[in-house]
């Protein structure tokens, strides 16, 4: 089936087409339909796999016609409530790019930066609004923002949202909207725990669609964990990012000092690498982000804040430095990698204290992750590409050399 088969607006096929999109992958065929008639929609499906557009799609259609037949505008018509700033940019850019032809007015706001900008924005009048929920009831308390008209509210990385707390603040958003509205939650993963909370938020009754649930990770990326020992892991990172010098590297770690750390590590052997974690502010994060993005610099370390749902392009190669503490995580790290019809490598680090999160992390996959073999030699090898070990390395085999020389002078005095 191809785009244009569906009954959407031509505003709206005129922003499909500038994107490139021809026909719809599994999930936006699957979605779009119901979402279309009004229904609400609990949809899990692996990262990559164009889940935003299979919400921004329908939805945008359905406003640009209630905006062409002249209804009143005063209020948002849609939430889409986010847990990341970077998810809230990216997810902006996205439906900006379908209603691009369209007199819809679209608004991304969350923390970080100033709120003058996104008052003004909103007291001209927003359709769609994507936020982070800290900001959101910022501007509601202050009666900045009305949501007594909101007509769709979208949960996106919905798991994410209950999983880190934000059930309560979802909870007090809904008792603020009407009672009859379309709720839509979109993830890559879920469990029973999330399952049961979605179940207070959407209709029970809303249609379930679950795309390849016997492999969370997209067929597109091939991924392999390795056994080293943690002292090691920056041999190996250091290894890969010298074999791969034409390639984009995403590197991801447990905390933010580990994070700078390692960007440390590999500044001693002269690679470049910039850091992404929740100490940068806004500004910061949204430059490093870019750079990484244009290819102007091509290692990034990020923690898992930028795991989820952030569509960075031509991502060729994701390494798990530390192991998540959240299994789910581990599928939303890889899927960096592999997006749409790219492929993709993934290689995870698993030193002798997080075989427990190996063991986790395969739990959710339903599988066993393949090992990469890796041999004393090969461990001896990427250490010396190190300064520091090498100099360490050489000094013991001059030392050796010498005593070996010494004692072939006194084997010959006897």
């Amino acid at each position: 089936m191809k785009f244009e088969e569906y009954n959407f607006t031509p505003e709206i096929m005129k922003g499909i087409a500038a994107m490139g999109f021809k026909r719809p992958t599994d999930i936006q065929y699957r979605a779009i339909p119901p979402i279309m008639r009004g229904e609400d929609v609990l949809a899990i499906a692996q990262t990559g796999t164009g889940k935003t557009a299979a919400f921004a799609i329908p939805v945008l259609n359905k406003l640009q016609l209630q905006k062409d037949n002249a209804r009143r505008v005063d209020g948002v018509k849609c939430i889409v409530l986010v847990p990341t700033h970077e998810l809230a940019m990216q997810i902006t850019e996205v439906f900006e790019q379908v209603c691009k032809f369209t007199n819809l007015n679209i608004l991304g706001i969350y923390g970080g930066v100033e709120q003058e900008s996104q008052i003004d924005d909103l007291e001209n009048g927003i359709d769609v609004l994507i936020a982070t929920p800290g900001r959101m009831f910022d501007l509601i308390s202050q009666g900045h923002l009305r949501v007594h008209r909101v007509e769709i509210l979208v949960l996106d990385e919905a798991d994410l949202m209950l999983d880190l707390g934000f059930l309560k603040d979802i909870r007090d958003l809904t008792a603020k909207l009407p009672m009859r509205r379309q709720t839509l939650f979109f993830s890559a993963t879920i469990n029973n725990r999330i399952k049961k909370l979605a179940y207070l938020i959407i209709n029970q009754n809303a249609i379930r669609i679950k795309i390849s649930p016997k492999d969370p990770v997209t067929k597109n990326v091939e991924h392999a964990v390795i056994f080293i020992e943690m002292d090691d892991k920056r041999f190996f990172l250091e290894r890969i990012i010298n074999e791969n010098p034409d390639s984009k590297i995403l590197v991801f770690v447990r905390t933010k000092v580990r994070a700078e750390r390692v960007k440390s590590a590999m500044s001693r052997v002269n690679i470049n690498a910039l850091t992404i974690h929740s100490d940068r502010d806004q500004h910061e994060r949204t430059n490093i982000l870019d750079l990484f993005k244009k290819g102007k610099e091509r290692v990034l370390i990020a923690t898992d804040i930028t795991a989820r749902g952030i569509d960075i392009p031509d991502v060729d190669i994701v390494i798990n430095y530390d192991l998540p503490d959240l299994a789910e995580n581990y599928v939303h790290r890889v899927g960096r990698t592999g997006r749409g019809k790219n492929k993709g490598r993934a290689l995870s680090f698993c030193s002798a204290d997080e075989k427990d999160k190996l063991t986790a992390i395969e739990e959710v996959l339903g599988k066993p992750i393949a090992v990469l073999e890796v041999s004393q030699q090969d461990v001896l090898d990427v250490q010396l590409l190190s300064d520091e070990s090498s100099n360490d390395y050489m000094k013991l085999i001059e030392a050796e050399e010498a005593y070996q020389k010494t004692k072939k002078k006194k084997n010959k005095r006897k």
